[in-house]
């Protein structure tokens, strides 16, 4: 059976003082499901100690590189983060994707780094409206999956994490309806094959307390990746006891 997990990404927000807040404000008591907090680079550290104090919690990062070393100014590789004990990281967000004008080629590349150090990937794909409008939704997630399947090899699938989110409800208030985000999830478990079944599928997208246990009822998604509502400590404490 597949454990519930709620991510937080915090995107490039917070500081010192609200992420040592957050913490104190965060009551996860009695938890089934699993949470990943995504904070910014510098603050992994910080994190890191308020992840240690409640055993439910466990560390991600928001990006990795693809390569392990070398002159990459500004970039952070999969060691880096171990030496955090960082142990999800996001790859192929699709503010990533659209504002970085990474590929799904690349995105790929960084799944592999993320795995061959030990991290768990976890990897968002989703439709623009523009996409979504063309009725264009499953070929362009079967084409982002596609990309990384054409590179990694044996179970690789069951090491990570997949995250839908339609690029139209990220940070807009729109969310699909249940129905819409439990027949994309099916969808990408049946792309998945055999190791379908193991993964855990979140949706992405204006998730909230208000949209989560609808959300979250649907038999194929198993959590969320959370964005402007991780801002808040008893608001995504909330979403994360709707999950489980």
């Amino acid at each position: 059976m597949r454990t519930p997990l709620v991510a937080a990404n915090w995107k490039m927000n917070g500081s010192k003082t609200f992420a040592e807040r957050f913490f104190s404000d965060l009551n996860l008591e009695a938890l089934a499901s699993e949470v990943v907090v995504c904070p910014p680079f510098p603050y992994l550290s910080l994190v890191a100690q308020g992840v240690e104090d409640k055993s439910a919690l466990s560390l991600g990062a928001q990006n990795l590189s693809q390569e392990s070393s070398g002159a990459f100014t500004g970039e952070v590789s999969a060691d880096m983060l171990l030496d955090w004990n960082v142990r999800y990281v996001i790859v192929g967000h699709s503010e990533r994707r659209s504002l970085y004008a990474e590929t799904s080629e690349l995105v790929a590349k960084k799944y592999v780094a993320a795995q061959e150090a030990g991290l768990i990937p976890i990897l968002c794909v989703g439709e623009s409206l523009e996409e979504r409008e063309q009725e264009r939704t499953l070929d362009v997630i079967a084409a982002q999956l596609k990309a990384v399947s054409d590179i990694i090899e044996g179970d690789a699938w069951k090491h990570s994490v997949v995250a839908y989110e339609p690029v139209w409800a990220i940070g807009t208030g729109k969310t699909a309806t249940p129905e819409e985000a439990q027949s994309v999830h099916r969808f990408i478990r049946a792309e998945l094959g055999e190791a379908g079944a193991e993964v855990q599928i979140l949706y992405g997208g204006s998730v909230k307390s208000a949209n989560a246990s609808a959300l979250f009822a649907q038999a194929d998604i198993d959590g969320a990746l959370v964005g402007g509502a991780s801002l808040d400590a008893k608001e995504f404490a909330a979403i994360c006891r709707a999950a489980g």
